[in-house]
């Protein structure tokens, strides 16, 4: 990890070279926002892709605005800084990419405005978060944090801790994973990734005002889902209709796809992987690596 190029405070420095103080604001309080982008390397081609870059920085300005963080770029130069941060760590497998916008100033108040905000962005060798076979996965006692709250649609640094109780629990539990409800007792997603079911050949998915994260990868299987002439519905899951359900995954930048072939103890459709988790796991990754033509405008080539 020190061995690799960071960009930060406008400069390429080697990561372990990009610090901060013990006292930044971000740090103390986790008043930050971040992105998390996969770069996938086809060995075919001998080419790198960047996944749906400008869509991730789209949210992360999204994400800033809800923060009140003020970073002096735009997409296009966020992605023009990510691709030669690529090319200079010349990486040849797959990556993931991490921006981080934050409150930098070593202050000891708790506000949002008068502070002083940074951007930084490294990229590191990143394979399977979890095993894309099959999880099996429990309903966490901790609830998803509400809107009025701590914004879900906002990538917020501090927000996640909310995310590392949940999984804690469920690892010490024996789980691979865990799913969040709602306040109001609705599947809101994965620990962090956005959960799909299928009910008798229908794809459901919870609506954004779920308390969810507003999915890049989400909407990428909407699409694909319409595509391969799969029904789709929005609307509010119950935790026993997953009970019940013929397929369930996780879809995430991190996660990918990811089938889950139990829930609390009970399995999944009585099987492992269903037809339409596998047709779209198989279509996402087409995608990702520059394998489906119709599909070029999601990637940006780091050559």
């Amino acid at each position: 990890m020190s061995a690799s190029i960071a960009f930060f405070r406008g400069e390429y420095v080697s990561l372990d070279q990009a610090n901060i103080s013990i006292a930044t604001h971000a740090l103390n309080y986790g008043t930050g926002c971040f992105e998390g982008i996969r770069a996938y390397y086809n060995a075919t081609r001998q080419q790198g892709y960047i996944f749906r870059m400008a869509e991730h920085y789209e949210r992360l300005l999204a994400s800033c605005r809800i923060l009140r963080i003020e970073i002096p770029h735009s997409v296009t130069d966020l992605c023009q800084i990510t691709v030669e941060l690529m090319k200079r760590n010349a990486f040849r497998e797959d990556v993931y990419i991490r921006p981080l916008a934050f409150k930098a100033e070593p202050v000891i108040k708790v506000t949002l405005e008068g502070i002083e905000d940074a951007f930084g962005v490294f990229a590191l060798p990143f394979g399977e978060y979890l095993p894309l076979r099959g999880i099996r996965v429990m309903t966490s006692s901790w609830q998803r944090i509400d809107d009025n709250a701590i914004p879900a649609r906002a990538k917020v640094t501090g927000s996640y801790i909310n995310t590392a109780l949940a999984v804690s629990d469920a690892h010490a539990a024996g789980f691979d994973d865990c799913i969040f409800l709602n306040p109001d007792g609705h599947v809101s997603e994965g620990s962090a990734a956005n959960l799909f079911m299928v009910r008798q050949g229908v794809l459901v998915t919870p609506p954004v005002t779920d308390n969810l994260l507003e999915g890049i990868t989400r909407q990428s299987i909407l699409q694909l889902a319409e595509e391969h002439g799969i029904s789709v519905a929005e609307r509010h899951i119950d935790r026993s209709e997953l009970y019940v359900a013929d397929e369930v995954f996780l879809a995430g930048t991190g996660v990918q796809v990811v089938p889950i072939v139990e829930i609390d103890g009970r399995r999944v459709g009585g099987k492992g992987e269903g037809a339409i988790t596998r047709r779209l796991k198989q279509a996402y990754l087409a995608c990702a690596r520059g394998d489906d033509p119709r599909h070029q405008d999601w990637l940006t080539a780091v050559k």
